[in-house]
């Protein structure tokens, strides 16, 4: 039996890998500030709910510690943990970035993933374990305005390459970035102004042209590539060098 966590689930491209999920069969535990009531409705007997604000990592801490991990774990054969949850925010250069904003970015990009990702590995009784962040092409190119995302983003990546080199038995781990998704972020970066995000102009002009990759098409590919036997082969990679 397989079963996943995925983070960010209420809407975008966390939604979207819910949905395929759950519709190959995989029981899913969706974790977000709010539920996703189609999907709820939809998957009543499938799709478990826990809001929570996974940018206030003591909260966080403190419902890893209440065991509902382990109890939703409990008869799976392979245990899936998606880390999707993120935020863009504070764009702009840094003499303008708001410390608290920096402090929930860094909470919610970083500090979750790595939290949930270690709660995950030390469960017991799991035949096999996989881990994966969704990451970005923005943590290996640099982007003026994004100093915080970059920064994120980079940090997961390196997470995984780290615990790889752990050799972790019965996990396997990538941080994987999807391309340029059309998701909320994507019309917030288009919302910006210049003096935030000077590249501002050719996302927008990317999605005039139809560039962008549609939520369901991204976690489809995401997914495959998660139940793939060759997952976790390396520990950082991008979804656009897949073939096909």
């Amino acid at each position: 039996m397989i079963r996943a966590i995925v983070t960010g689930h209420s809407r975008g491209l966390g939604a979207a890998i819910a949905e395929n999920l759950l519709q190959g069969g995989v029981a899913v535990l969706g974790l977000a500030r709010r539920p996703n009531d189609a999907l709820g409705e939809r998957f009543s007997s499938s799709l478990a709910q826990h809001a929570i604000d996974l940018a206030d990592s003591a909260v966080l801490a403190a419902w890893i510690a209440g065991g509902e991990l382990a109890r939703f774990d409990a008869g799976s054969k392979t245990l899936l943990l998606v880390n999707d949850a993120g935020t863009l925010q504070p764009v702009g250069p840094l003499r303008l970035q708001d410390a608290a904003a920096i402090a929930g970015a860094v909470a919610l990009n970083v500090a979750a993933p790595l939290m949930l990702a270690a709660a995950v590995a030390a469960l017991p009784d799991v035949g096999e374990r996989r881990v994966l962040h969704v990451s970005s092409g923005a943590a290996r190119k640099p982007y003026a305005g994004w100093s915080v995302y970059c920064a994120t983003k980079a940090a997961l990546d390196h997470h995984a390459r780290a615990v790889q080199a752990d050799g972790c038995a019965g996990l396997r781990i990538c941080s994987a970035a999807p391309g340029v998704v059309d998701t909320d972020m994507q019309a917030a970066v288009r919302a910006c102004t210049l003096g935030q995000f000077p590249l501002r102009d050719q996302f927008a002009a990317m999605q005039q042209a139809g560039g962008l990759t549609a939520p369901a098409a991204a976690a489809a590919r995401l997914v495959d590539y998660l139940l793939a036997e060759d997952f976790g082969a390396q520990p950082t990679m991008d979804l656009r060098d897949l073939p096909g």
